[in-house]
C-alpha cells in the first residue's frame, strides 16, 4: 500500500486518509474517491489529497478484518459467537449466550505477531459473559493490508476463540452452621452467580459444623454441582469439610489457590459429581477466585488441580473492603 499526497487527477480509486470539510457537509476518512467526490474537493480549491492506494496485491481494510474473523470462527454457531457487520476495517464478536471465553491464547499471540496492521484483542481468558457481551475485536490499522499477511493471519488464529455456554443446571449448596438459629449470610450473592449463567439453586441444605454430620448431608445430595460453604473458614486441608467430603465417600483434588482472594477455596468431587468448598469471600458480590472455579465448571469446562495452580498471573483481584482480614492493615 502506497500512502501519502496524491494529486486529484491522480486520486480516482484511492482512500481518502483524513476528512475533509466541503462548503456542505464533509467528505469523511476511509471513503473511496470517485469522479463525484474528486469534482467536490476541487470545488474548494483543493489540488491533492492525502490518501491510500492499495496495490494488486493488497486487501482493502474491511475485507482483511472479515476474513480473519471468519477463520477465527468458521462455525459462529458451533462456536457460540455472532460475527457483527463490518466496517472502517474492524469486525466485533459476540457471545450468542451466557458462558464462559475459551481462548487460545497462542494462536492469539502467533494471529498478531504475522503483522503490525493486523490485530486482534480479545477478553481475558474464560472471562464469564452475558448473552451480546462483545468478546474479541478484529481491527486492521491501516486502510489496506498485504494479502500474504492476511493469509498468514488466517492461519495462525484458525479456530482461537470458543463460547462454552452453561452445561449444568442443578446447584446444591450446603452451608454449615456453628447456631442453629444464626441468620445465613451472603447466600444471595451466590443464588446471583450461578443465576447469571442459567443455572439454579435446587437444594440449600444445612448441616452442623461437624465432619459426621456434614458427610452425612453430603452423602444425600442430588446435584450436578455441591457446593459448600462453611460457618468457620476452611484453613486446613484435613479442616472439617475436605474431611466430611472424604468420609462421604469422595475426594479432594486441591485445597487452596493463587487467587486472593479466594485463597481458600477446595476443589474435590463426590460420586462423579464436582464439589467446590467455598471462601467467606463468597458472600460478597465482588469478583473472588470461587468465581472462576464455579463459572468453568457450570459451562462444563473441567478444572484440574493444575488448573488452578496456574491461575496466579492476574489472580491478585480488587480487595474485598469488609473482609475480616485486609491483606495489608490500615
Amino acid at each position: 500500500m502506497r500512502f501519502g499526497p496524491v494529486p486529484l487527477w491522480q486520486a480516482e480509486g484511492a482512500i481518502l486518509a483524513h476528512s475533509v470539510a466541503l462548503s456542505e457537509g464533509r467528505l469523511r476518512k476511509g471513503c473511496t474517491l470517485g469522479p463525484d467526490e474528486i469534482v467536490q474537493l476541487q470545488a474548494i480549491g483543493r489540488s491533492e489529497v492525502i490518501a491510500a492506494r492499495l496495490d494488486p496485491s493488497d486487501l482493502h481494510e474491511d475485507a482483511a478484518a472479515l476474513a480473519i474473523a471468519q477463520a477465527l470462527v468458521p462455525d459462529p454457531e458451533a462456536a457460540g459467537l455472532d460475527l457483527r457487520p463490518v466496517g472502517t476495517g474492524r469486525v466485533n464478536l459476540h457471545a450468542r449466550s451466557a458462558g464462559v471465553l475459551e481462548v487460545r491464547a497462542d494462536r492469539v499471540d502467533a494471529l498478531n505477531a504475522v503483522d503490525p496492521m493486523v490485530t486482534l484483542a480479545t477478553v481475558p481468558r474464560w472471562q464469564r459473559l452475558a448473552a451480546g457481551e462483545m468478546a474479541a475485536t478484529v481491527k486492521i490499522i491501516a486502510y489496506g493490508v498485504a494479502e500474504a499477511s492476511v493469509r498468514a493471519a488466517c492461519a495462525a488464529g484458525g479456530e482461537a476463540l470458543r463460547l462454552h455456554p452453561p452445561r449444568l443446571q442443578r446447584v446444591a449448596l450446603v452451608e454449615t452452621h456453628t447456631d442453629p438459629n444464626a441468620r445465613a449470610l451472603g447466600v444471595e450473592a451466590i443464588i446471583r452467580r450461578i443465576e447469571a449463567l442459567g443455572a439454579g439453586l435446587t437444594a440449600h441444605l444445612h448441616s452442623p459444623h461437624r465432619e459426621a454430620d456434614l458427610a452425612a448431608t453430603l452423602a444425600g445430595v442430588e446435584a450436578e454441582l455441591i457446593l459448600i460453604l462453611t460457618a468457620s473458614a476452611t484453613s486446613d486441608p484435613h479442616d472439617v469439610a475436605p474431611e466430611a467430603v472424604r468420609r462421604a465417600g469422595g475426594s479432594v483434588d486441591r485445597f487452596g489457590m493463587p487467587v486472593d482472594p479466594g485463597n481458600l477455596l477446595f476443589l474435590g468431587s463426590l460420586k462423579g459429581t464436582p464439589v467446590i468448598g467455598l471462601p467467606g469471600c463468597v458472600r460478597s458480590p465482588a469478583l473472588n477466585g470461587a468465581d472462576w472455579v464455579m463459572e468453568r465448571l457450570i459451562c462444563g469446562v473441567p478444572v484440574t488441580a493444575q488448573d488452578i495452580a496456574g491461575m496466579g498471573v492476574g489472580g491478585l483481584l480488587k480487595e474485598i473492603p469488609t473482609r475480616g482480614r485486609l491483606r495489608e492493615a490500615k
